[in-house]
């Protein structure tokens, strides 16, 4: 908080603005700028020849024998020119404005009749994988940062201050940066996939007036987009934001929902870059709604038939909740609007595709959705506050228990930072458990699930340590696969998330969860861990399709069609071109 910000706090109104206008006038008077300094600076955006690079310095009174130098050119500002908090100096006006959406306070090397120029000397351009930046005052340098050394280097990054150090966090440009936030007496509904997450999400679409926004990674459920037509066609005004570019391609079943959607009259777009426009999130990998301004959805889950099946109907396993509070709402509000709002989104184009088929194996549904009021809940947005799962972590006090679809360590020799978290805890005495998926894409690797559990059990016998890990069972009567991120510390504090255990989830996408406090919300899903980790001490561990078996009776079958084939063919057999449909 800066001295004006504290006077407007501490004083009546008018005795505020007395002291504020003497204490800028003293500023005035008192010689260059107070407290001056570098505060951002991106050497390396996206736009050609970084015409768009910029800088920022922070500081309030007469700009007068402020200098910004590289060692090779530098600026002063014009005379007169007086800092009023942060200042915002750029290349080129218009480029800086293309890729932020405003105008910066000055440019050095630009045209724009909208935005004064510093006065220049000599060449001033930061260099892309090694260069320095000096602040001086009064011809003393104030300030230096350099890089690699202060910060490191990586196109599109933004380098900040914060907190007394740069780069709390890698900020890319576009990137949002939302500031920590918890809310009281939130009252909501708990609910895990596969046994209930459908009647729970009709149920809060169904009860929709006025507004739905929809940010997914994907969606390829018909009858979850029934819903939102149905919604349309009452009034509601719905809008769907999707990933452009999910891992494996856009499937057929999603270009079918979007041509559903768009035909409903309802606004689909997709996060996805150019080569001038880079979108500020590696994946849109959230998983959530804002309803009415005052109900979100959170879940685990994406928008498909295994995530959101009939009650009774194999799924993933998952975890979701529903939450009503009006200042939560409002929170991931604007998330979804900073998300949908830039250059990076473009309005999706209806193609053909086909409707995905709802798997019909049974499941015998055991939990049904658990209503709860009185509960605080922090979101978790990444990157921005991806930080806040530590502290969840490291201040447990009785148990850990993790459910993941898979957890990625940082090196061979290092753990992911959270599972190192989780491992810590241990050492203090306090039990830790930890369920992996055993789908076969997450166990066929030599280092993927089954080898992290076993590492982890041979940790825990070497040092004694009270934890555990199992890989989940996936026999006929269980879950089809583990896709859930979730957390419950102490069984109170629940993580519901959208946040995998890798290097890329929590750093570069856009992920979106929350953390609940609450002993019945915590009571609940410890019920559901308690019976997925009964599960998975069974031997048998399910790896999907049996891809040995599938190949062997596609082998059978085309000897068979082959022979059918001979044998019309008066027992000749005849060489044809490859259908490449």
């Amino acid at each position: 908080m800066n001295a004006f910000q504290q006077i407007n706090t501490s004083l009546p109104s008018h005795l505020s603005r007395v002291i504020r206008t003497l204490l800028f006038l003293f500023l005035f008077l008192a010689g260059p700028a107070s407290g001056v300094m570098l505060v951002e600076f991106c050497p390396d955006p996206y736009l050609p020849h970084d015409r768009d690079e910029y800088l920022c310095l922070e500081g309030w009174g007469p700009a007068e024998g402020i200098m910004v130098t590289d060692g090779e050119g530098g600026f002063r500002f014009p005379p007169g020119t007086v800092l009023s908090g942060r200042t915002v100096v750029a290349m080129d006006a218009e480029a800086y404005r293309s890729s932020h959406g405003q105008y910066p306070d000055f440019e050095w090397d630009g045209h724009s009749p909208e935005v004064p120029d510093v006065v220049r000397t000599g060449r001033f351009q930061l260099s892309n994988a090694g260069d320095e930046i000096l602040v001086y005052s009064g011809g003393v340098c104030i300030q230096k940062v350099e890089w690699p050394g202060t910060v490191s280097a990586r196109q599109g990054q933004v380098h900040f201050f914060s907190d007394g150090r740069w780069d709390g966090r890698v900020l890319m440009l576009g990137q949002s940066q939302f500031a920590p936030a918890t809310f009281h007496d939130a009252g909501g509904i708990a609910f895990v996939s596969p046994d209930c997450s459908r009647e729970v999400f009709s149920a809060l679409v169904m009860g929709a007036e006025e507004e739905i926004l929809v940010s997914i990674y994907e969606f390829t459920s018909p009858v979850l987009s029934g819903f939102l037509e149905e919604a349309a066609a009452r009034g509601v005004a719905v809008e769907v934001l999707l990933e452009g570019g999910p891992v494996g391609g856009i499937p057929g079943e999603e270009h079918d929902v979007v041509a559903r959607l768009l035909r409903s009259g309802i606004t689909v777009r997709t996060m996805q870059g150019t080569d001038l426009v880079h979108s500020p999130y590696r994946f849109l990998h959230s998983k959530y709604m804002v309803i009415d301004r005052s109900r979100v959805l959170v879940t685990s889950e994406n928008f498909k038939e295994n995530g959101f099946p009939e009650r009774g109907v194999r799924g993933n396993r998952g975890w979701g909740v529903a939450i009503m509070h009006t200042g939560l709402a409002e929170y991931l509000r604007s998330v979804y609007l900073h998300d949908a709002g830039g250059e990076w989104t473009v309005g999706a184009v209806p193609r053909a595709g086909d409707p995905e088929i709802p798997t019909f194996g049974k499941y015998p549904a055991v939990f049904s959705p658990y209503v709860f009021e009185g509960a605080t809940v922090t979101p978790v947005i990444s990157p921005d506050t991806s930080s806040l799962l530590h502290p969840l972590i490291l201040n447990a006090k009785r148990s850990v228990d993790i459910e993941m679809a898979y957890i990625t360590n940082e090196t061979a020799q290092s753990l992911n930072p959270f599972l190192a978290d989780a491992v810590n805890v241990s050492r203090r005495g306090i039990p830790v458990r930890v369920i992996l998926d055993s789908y076969y894409y997450n166990v066929e690797g030599d280092a993927d699930n089954d080898e992290l559990v076993d590492l982890l059990n041979r940790m825990a016998a070497a040092e004694s340590l009270p934890l555990e890990a199992r890989c989940a069972y996936l026999g006929p009567d269980s879950v089809e696969k583990i896709h859930n991120k979730g957390v419950i510390v102490d069984r109170e504090q629940v993580l519901v998330s959208s946040i995998n255990w890798n290097m890329n989830s929590p750093t570069f996408n856009r992920e979106v969860g929350v953390i609940i406090h609450h002993p019945g919300v915590g009571e609940y899903y410890s019920l559901a861990f308690e019976s997925d980790w009964e599960k998975a001490g069974q031997k048998e561990v399910g790896r999907g399709p049996d891809r040995m078996k599938i190949a062997a009776a596609c082998v059978v079958i085309a000897a068979l069609l082959l022979l059918f084939w001979y044998r019309r063919r008066g027992g000749r057999l005849r060489a044809t071109p490859r259908n490449r449909g």
